[in-house]
């Protein structure tokens, strides 16, 4: 039976490079944030659903997420109807994503919101990764477009990183790529290996 384990973190925290690290040593990783991409793309499952419920908001046979956003802005009541259709869809993909690799001895699944969503009881153990306040915005601001009125907006969406390692079962600083690399190892050999916890 396979052991899943939940990967968070807050913005600019290095969750995605984190993820990577965890395929490249083979352990399937299934990503939220890919999920919602697909569903969103043409041919995806949210499409036909969404632009019935709100039809600006379909493009080129897909949904476009700026016109989501300024629905959002709009309308208090947009996101808990985008929340009921999409959610349910998310939850088959990660459901199908399991049963596809159901024989792995560990099962990667990378929620952003994850403790915001409180669906850390679904998880065998969870993995925050983590960096000082300074690395986090310095790294945020490099991306394009970012400005710091829209990190504070995010932050402020997220629960706060020192309650997120208080709630996790792991925590892993992601101030260098080779330490994190080994620590990444390091806990796919505790969570795998003989001797492992599970």
């Amino acid at each position: 039976m396979s052991l899943i384990l939940g990967l968070t973190g807050s913005i600019g925290m290095g969750k995605s490079t984190t993820a990577q690290m965890f395929r490249d040593a083979g352990v399937p990783v299934w990503d939220a944030d890919a999920a919602v991409h697909d569903l969103y793309a043409q041919g995806g499952a949210a499409v036909a659903p969404m632009a019935a419920l709100h039809p600006p908001a379909q493009k080129n046979g897909a949904i476009d997420r700026a016109a989501l956003r300024d629905w959002i802005a709009a309308d208090a009541t947009a996101l808990k109807q985008i929340e009921r259709i999409v959610h349910p869809l998310v939850a088959r993909s990660r459901e199908d994503f399991l049963q596809h690799h159901a024989g792995a001895p560990l099962i990667v699944l990378d929620i952003p919101l994850l403790f915001e969503g409180g669906g850390e009881r679904a998880f065998d153990a969870t993995l925050v990764v983590s960096a000082p306040p300074e690395v986090q915005k310095s790294r945020v601001l490099a991306r394009p477009g970012m400005t710091k009125a829209h990190f504070q907006t995010i932050l402020a969406k997220q629960m706060p990183d020192a309650e997120k390692r208080a709630r996790a079962t792991y925590v892993i600083d992601t101030l260098s790529l080779d330490q994190t690399r080994a620590d990444v190892l390091d806990l796919i050999d505790k969570l795998t290996g003989p001797n492992s916890d599970a």
